[in-house]
């Protein structure tokens, strides 16, 4: 800089006066000539500045030689001055070009394949309020197992399962109100109610359900005295039921079709089933199917109590079951019950028409005993006294139900922490606060974990974290009555939580072992599920992931963990009515089912003897999946559900309709429709993938459409071609009903029966047939081909871009 002073004042010493070339417009008849006029001026005087529209010339002939002196020193210096200006210019572009690199090195993010693969280290979210900055996943990682504390847990498992809280108890009033004081106290920055006045079914105290042996000439005999006379089944059929008793084993329809080739007809019986394998439901709709009378329902010791050195079921306990083959209030079906407004009187399909009662082990005992006929397979001798079992029939029974439906007010709570970039997409997680008896391992665990989960949440939110999208916190109420209390929520806002329910996680049953692990889902989380797993420690091996535990075991860690959703779950509804992809998570006993669910003997000390003592830390464990999966899907720019996964699913259901090809073209007919809209929901998958990857997931309005597209894959699934009314689970592949893939090929495997099919072979949900039908077979495939092919183009974008070769 010395420098190039020095040359400026010798530049300027060199010229003995001031000069300055000012150049003006030349007006007439040249017009955009320039002449150049010289005004001697004082030092330190200002010029004129004059803005106009040049044109250079080379040096004017006319100039004085003067002038020409003055002149030349000042270019040579500015000649000498220019390399070091643009040398400056230079360096100053390097410096903020350098500085601006890596500014924008912090907030881009690695491209990858970000809907398959959940990127560990660069998804954060910036948050308003926070003054650490930039959140990344292993900061809200930390601070998460931070905050969670295993030891609030163990306090709130305890008090929980000690309280009074059956539906439309006054105990579950001061419940609710405490667990809104909760949410509250928390500063959530929603918190509600929401109340429905639902039809419930409880004993009547003045008439008890009664079982009478009856002799041979049909008259009523001496009574059976029912051991556990509090325990019902909800729903079941009112009245009476007279008939000989036929042993069933589970009651499947398999085990229907067994009594049937081994000459024991189910119809016109009472059929004895055990608890297990299916839901309650499930056992009374297929023994109303093959038209028996009545049903009742046993624990058997060899399901609850193998291992003499393990807890047991007394055995003169029953156990509790609702046998609504459904969910929600039967009485309102498809409608909200909000307000007890009045709807038609029409009641649900799901209603069984026959009665069903639990009994104890020590009746199911004495029955056994009775029964004449053919010897049980091997596989249904069981530990009874009295072994070996017998199918029957045996002797005359009467069945009395007199349970009485009850308009029960219900009430479920909401807290609701807001998202900063998308507030109106909900990440939902709920847990049932409900219970016939304790519920320690029913209910009580689950609103543990949703408790801690609330108030871990809201100190990170005290702390920095504010997710993108909302966290919807639900406590259920009629959970033991089939789910009454989400169902209804779901039927009152079925419009809008397609649109803005994300994902469902749900806490029910959560802990009924510490040995094996499941997760009941929809195939969209799996691999997100996949990811978590490998970031959990397990509850009971030390070292190792939960991951690690499962691949021990099975190196097909899916095969091992993923299971379907069951109706009996809240998490079935939100999927297979609403389209919402769910998952409920359970660690189950390796020899064992829990011997005490639905039962008195649900207490916290049995539920904490049965794990030996490991009840808070696999109750956290289950906190930590369910915390960290409803993080990521809250906190992550691009949801990470696998879109692409249901091709999978139809290829893998494809090689059983291919079995019956030669058999379908026999007849001139073709699952080619079926082929061609899988193919099509391969290519908009690939299609949307591409889009992703080649897209900057700084551009907020992009991801949001993506996310759009991705949020509501589950709900294009939900067939529009059948009523939610009359078939209210319309997805194709969950749902139950004619429409379903499981449905057409129960039916395709008609064309092997030659017309003698049973009435027991249709899928569930669907209307039974004895022989193949054309019509029926092509209103099957109309339904799921284009409820698929909608799917893919849905999936597809814009109608403009859709591109398909069906």
């Amino acid at each position: 800089m010395e420098r190039l002073w020095h040359l400026l004042q010798t530049a300027q010493e060199m010229s003995p006066r001031t000069s300055q070339t000012i150049y003006k417009r030349v007006e007439g008849t040249q017009q955009g000539h320039l002449e150049e006029e010289e005004e001697d001026r004082e030092e330190g005087s200002e010029s004129p500045a004059h803005f106009c529209h040049m044109e250079l010339r080379g040096p004017d002939p006319r100039a004085s030689r003067p002038r020409q002196k003055n002149l030349w020193p000042w270019v040579a210096a500015r000649q000498r001055v220019t390399p070091y200006l643009v040398l400056t210019a230079l360096l100053i572009f390097t410096g903020a070009f350098l500085l601006g690199y890596v500014v924008f090195r912090g907030s881009c993010q690695a491209c990858g394949d970000a809907v398959l693969v959940v990127n560990e280290d660069v998804n954060y979210e910036p948050s308003p309020d926070s003054h650490h900055g930039p959140l990344y996943w292993p900061e809200l990682q930390a601070m998460f197992l931070r905050f969670l504390g295993e030891g609030h847990l163990e306090s709130l498992i305890r008090q929980t399962s000690s309280r009074e809280r059956a539906a439309g108890s006054a105990g579950m009033a001061a419940l609710a109100q405490d667990v809104r004081t909760q949410f509250s106290r928390h500063k959530l920055d929603h918190v509600w109610t929401d109340t429905h006045y639902v039809g419930l079914q409880f004993p009547d105290p003045d008439h008890p359900n009664t079982l009478h042996w009856v002799d041979a000439s049909g008259r009523i005999g001496e009574q059976l005295l029912l051991e556990d006379p509090d325990v019902y089944s909800p729903y079941s059929a009112t009245g009476n039921a007279t008939g000989q008793l036929v042993y069933a084993h589970y009651g499947r329809r398999e085990d229907l079709e067994d009594l049937q080739a081994r000459d024991v007809e189910p119809e016109g019986r009472l059929l004895l089933v055990r608890v297990g394998m299916i839901s309650f439901a499930q056992k009374v709709a297929n023994a109303q199917d093959f038209g028996a009378r009545g049903v009742l329902i046993y624990p058997d010791p060899a399901d609850f109590s193998p291992d003499t050195h393990k807890l047991g079921l007394p055995s003169h306990r029953a156990v509790y079951g609702h046998v609504h083959m459904g969910t929600g209030d039967p009485y309102t079906p498809g409608f909200p019950s909000f307000n007890q407004t009045q709807f038609p009187p029409v009641q649900s399909s799901g209603l069984p028409q026959i009665p069903a009662q639990p009994i104890s082990a020590d009746i199911a005992a004495s029955l056994l005993r009775k029964l004449e006929g053919p010897m049980a397979p091997q596989e249904w001798q069981e530990h009874l006294p009295g072994s070996p079992y017998r199918l029957g029939p045996g002797p005359g029974l009467h069945l009395s139900v007199n349970n009485r439906r009850v308009s029960t007010p219900i009430i479920n709570i909401f807290g609701c922490i807001e998202g900063r970039s998308e507030p109106d997409h909900y990440v939902v997680v709920g847990a049932q606060r409900d219970a016939w008896g304790p519920g320690a391992a029913k209910s009580a665990v689950g609103t543990a974990i949703l408790l801690e989960l609330v108030r871990t949440i809201s100190s990170m939110v005290s702390n920095g974290f504010r997710p993108r999208r909302s966290l919807l916190f639900i406590s259920w109420d009629g959970g033991d009555f089939g789910s009454v209390g989400s169902m209804e929520w779901l039927e009152g806002y079925l419009s809008v939580l397609h649109l803005k329910a994300v994902v469902y996680v749900s806490l029910d049953n959560a802990v009924l072992g510490d040995d094996r692990f499941h997760a009941k889902t929809s195939p969209l989380l799996i691999n997100l599920i996949e990811n978590i797993l490998k970031q959990v420690d397990s509850p009971n091996r030390s070292g190792q992931t939960l991951y690690e535990q499962v691949v021990f075991t099975n190196p097909n860690w899916d095969a091992e963990v993923i299971r379907p959703l069951p109706m009996d779950s809240s998490a079935y509804s939100f999927t297979a009515f609403a389209g919402v992809p769910a998952v409920e998570f359970s660690f189950l006993e390796d020899d064992q089912a829990y011997p005490f669910l639905h039962t008195k003997e649900d207490t916290y000390e049995n539920l904490h003897a049965a794990l030996r003592g490991r009840l808070p830390a696999v109750a956290r464990v289950v906190a930590l999946l369910a915390g960290q999966i409803i993080i990521r899907l809250s906190h992550e720019h691009l949801l990470p559900l696998d879109f692409g996964c249901y091709g999978d699913v139809v290829l893998r259901h494809i090689g059983s309709l291919n079995e019956f090809s030669a058999d379908l073209k026999a007849r001139g007919l073709t699952l080619q429709w079926v082929y061609s809209a899988r193919g099509d929901y391969i290519r908009a998958a690939e299609k949307l993938r591409k889009e992703i990857y080649s897209s900057e997931e700084s551009d907020e309005r992009l991801m949001r459409m993506y996310n759009v597209r991705i949020m509501r894959v589950e709900f294009y699934f939900l067939s529009q071609y059948v009523s939610p009314a009359d078939s209210p689970f319309r997805h194709i592949f969950l749902g139950r009903g004619d429409h379903t893939l499981s449905a057409l090929l129960d039916h395709l495997r008609l064309l092997r029966k030659d017309g003698s099919g049973a009435s027991g072979a249709s899928s569930p949900g669907a209307a039974p047939s004895l022989s193949f039908q054309e019509s029926r077979f092509r209103r099957q495939l109309a339904l799921l081909t284009w409820t698929l092919q909608g799917a893919a183009n849905a999936l597809g974008g814009d109608v403009w871009n859709i591109d398909n070769n069906f």
